[in-house]
């Protein structure tokens, strides 16, 4: 298994991009050892693109299966898929906010035509095999995908009106004031979380306004103990429970509402996150 740790970190940014999170990045690029481990490779010339299609195959089984998930509880530890802020920054770099953002909008098969495509080069009549399309079909997906791509908003980036987003979701948790969410959230708001998230392992999804507000409802007896601060750079909400950082939500906002919303709980993660709002952080 040397080629497949040679090519671990190429993997990961595969599966990164595909599935916008980096804790399912990390269980598909697992999935992909896996898979690797069991198969015959002796035949195989570029190992490279034969471990691509390998993890692009278990990150497009990932995304239909999402469409089966069950909604995911606020009430309860709502991690997030944390990251190393350089290479969180590399990463953004080179995919770009809009497309990181508006991602989640596309269909499966559009996610692998324009990833494979435009970010790491992989040729049509290579990726057409993996969505079981012709090569014209896979440009066409690519196409529509970077379409949508270039018409999505890009992300709010001034701190002030993040900070304002960010502490009118605080308060109507809080208040337990649906309307008000509903009005600071985007009608195709997600939220990201992993098996710290949820009684049940595994990678956790919510899309739509409606099914994060009654979610972010749950949130509301946790909320005493949350309070807005800075996490790598960006406003977030921190949950301190007698001091201790325990849960750390992180937003993404655009003209003023909320489209994404991600969490982190997991021990591990918390410390590698730079976050400032007067809290200790547990050692993993």
């Amino acid at each position: 298994m040397d080629d497949f740790e040679a090519h671990r970190r190429h993997l990961h940014a595969v599966a990164y991009r595909m599935l916008g999170s980096r804790t399912e990045a990390d269980d598909a690029v697992q999935e992909a050892w896996v898979r690797t481990a069991r198969a015959d490779t002796g035949e195989v010339r570029n190992t490279r693109a034969w471990l691509t299609t390998v993890v692009t195959r278990v990150c497009l089984d990932m995304l239909r299966s999402r469409t089966a998930r069950r909604e995911v509880s606020l009430a309860g530890p709502f991690p997030l898929d944390g990251s190393d802020p350089e290479q969180e920054a590399v990463l953004a770099d080179s995919v770009g906010l809009a497309l990181l953002v508006v991602m989640d909008t596309l269909t499966p098969a559009e996610r692998m035509a324009l990833v494979l495509h435009d970010i790491f080069a992989v040729p049509y009549r290579e990726i057409a095999p993996i969505v079981g399309r012709s090569t014209d079909a896979t440009k066409m997906l690519a196409s529509r995908a970077r379409h949508r791509v270039r018409a999505a908003e890009l992300p709010d980036t001034d701190p002030a009106r993040q900070r304002a987003a960010v502490d009118a979701f605080l308060v109507a948790a809080r208040k337990g004031d649906f309307a008000a969410l509903l009005n600071l959230l985007h009608p195709d708001v997600t939220v990201s979380a992993d098996g710290f998230a949820a009684p049940s392992p595994g990678p956790t999804h919510v899309r739509g306004a409606r099914a994060v507000a009654r979610q972010a409802l749950l949130f509301s007896h946790r909320a005493e103990h949350a309070h807005t601060g800075l996490v790598n750079g960006a406003p977030g909400i921190l949950v301190t429970p007698r001091g201790r950082l325990v849960t750390v939500m992180t937003f993404t906002i655009s003209t003023d509402r909320i489209t994404a919303i991600e969490v982190i709980a997991d021990p591990q993660r918390l410390g590698r996150l730079s976050v400032v709002g007067n809290v200790f952080v547990t050692s993993p």
